[in-house]
C-alpha cells in the first residue's frame, strides 16, 4: 500500500510539542504545565518557542504577569485538539481493543456519597477489573477535572455546566428523618406545619438553613422556615446526629433509606416531596470534554450505572 506524502512541516512537527501547546492553552502557564508533568519549565518554553519556530507564526502574548492566546493561537487551538484526539483514539483503539482494561483511574465524588456509595461496589469492581488501579478523592471541594487529572467525577446537582461531558448517573430524592427516640420525646411530625415545633440538625449549605420546600401530589409547594442550632458537614454528620436524636434532619435517599427500613430513622412528612431548594437534583457522571473516552473510564462508567439503580420517589 502506497502511504499518502506528508508535508515538509508536518514532518518536522512533533506532536508531543502539539500537546503541550494545548495543555499552556488550557492553564496559561508554562510552570502549571511544567509541575504536572514534572518537567523544567524551560523545557516547555523551548517546546512553544519550536513550535513557534515551525509555524512561523506567534502562538501567545506573553507578558512576566499574564500569557493569551494570539489570534493565530486561537485557531490553532481549535485545529489542534481534534487531531491529538483522533491520534489518541487511533492508538488506543489499536492497542486496546481486545484488551483488558488497565492503568490507573482517578475518581472523585464528595465525602458522604464516596464512602458510602462507591466504597462499597469496589470489591466487586476489582474482582472484575484486576488490573485498574483506582485513585479516589473524596471530598466536599470542588476539583478541577483538568488540572487534578481526574478521569471520572460525581456531582450532586440539579444540573452541571461547564466544558465537561455529563451522564446521569441516578435521580436524587430528600427525606426528612429523625430518631424514634427523638420523636418519643419531641412530638409528632407528620406535616410540614410541624417543623415550627422542632429544632433541626442543618447542613452547612447554605441553602439548607433557612427553609426547606415541601410539594404534594397536586404539585402545590409549601416554603416551610426551618431552625436549628447544630449546624453540620458533611452529610454523613448530619445523618449520624439524626441518629443519636439531635432533632429532624433534611438527607437524601441514598444515603437514609436503609436506615429507614430497620427503623432506626423515622421517615417524617412521607406524603410530601422535599428538598432545600429544587426538586430536581441528580447524581451526575462527569468527565472532561472530549470525543474519545477511554475504555477503563467506560467500564466504570457502565459499572456505576449497573450497580446504582434509580431512586425510589
Amino acid at each position: 500500500m502506497k502511504l499518502p506524502q506528508t508535508s515538509a512541516i508536518f514532518t518536522r512537527m512533533n506532536t508531543e510539542d502539539m500537546s503541550l501547546f494545548v495543555e499552556v492553552a488550557q492553564h496559561r502557564s508554562f510552570a502549571t504545565v511544567a509541575k504536572l508533568r514534572n518537567i523544567d519549565p524551560s523545557s516547555v518554553s523551548r517546546a512553544i518557542s519550536a513550535l513557534e519556530t515551525t509555524l512561523a507564526v506567534r502562538l501567545f502574548h506573553r507578558t512576566t504577569r499574564s500569557m493569551s492566546l494570539t489570534e493565530a493561537g486561537e485557531h490553532y487551538l481549535a485545529r489542534a485538539v481534534p487531531v491529538l484526539e483522533e491520534l489518541e483514539r487511533m492508538h488506543h483503539d489499536v492497542k486496546d481493543a481486545d484488551a483488558t482494561p488497565k492503568g490507573t483511574l482517578r475518581i472523585t465524588a464528595s465525602a458522604t456519597f464516596g464512602e458510602t456509595q462507591i466504597v462499597p461496589l469496589l470489591p466487586r469492581f476489582k474482582l472484575r477489573y484486576p488490573s485498574l488501579k483506582l485513585e479516589c478523592f473524596f471530598t466536599d471541594a470542588n476539583v478541577d477535572l483538568v488540572t487534578d487529572r481526574i478521569d471520572l467525577a460525581i456531582r450532586l446537582a440539579p444540573s452541571i455546566e461547564g466544558d465537561v461531558v455529563v451522564s446521569k448517573l441516578m435521580d436524587t430524592h430528600y427525606r426528612v428523618v429523625a430518631s424514634p427516640e427523638y420523636l418519643k420525646h419531641h412530638g409528632s411530625l407528620n406535616t410540614p406545619e410541624d417543623l415550627r415545633n422542632h429544632q433541626c440538625v442543618l447542613f452547612t449549605l447554605k441553602n439548607y438553613q433557612s427553609h426547606w420546600l415541601f410539594k404534594n401530589e397536586k404539585g402545590e409547594i409549601k416554603k416551610m422556615p426551618v431552625s436549628g442550632e447544630v449546624a453540620l458537614s458533611p452529610a454523613g454528620s448530619v445523618k449520624r446526629a439524626a441518629l443519636c436524636g439531635t432533632g429532624p434532619a433534611l438527607l437524601p435517599h441514598w444515603l437514609v433509606d436503609s436506615e429507614i427500613s430497620s427503623g432506626a430513622l423515622v421517615h417524617c412528612i412521607p406524603d410530601w416531596q422535599v428538598s432545600a431548594n429544587t426538586f430536581d437534583t441528580a447524581a451526575w457522571l462527569v468527565y472532561p470534554s472530549r470525543h474519545f473516552l477511554p475504555n477503563k473510564v467506560r467500564v466504570l462508567i457502565d459499572f456505576l450505572k449497573e450497580n446504582m439503580s434509580q431512586a425510589p420517589t
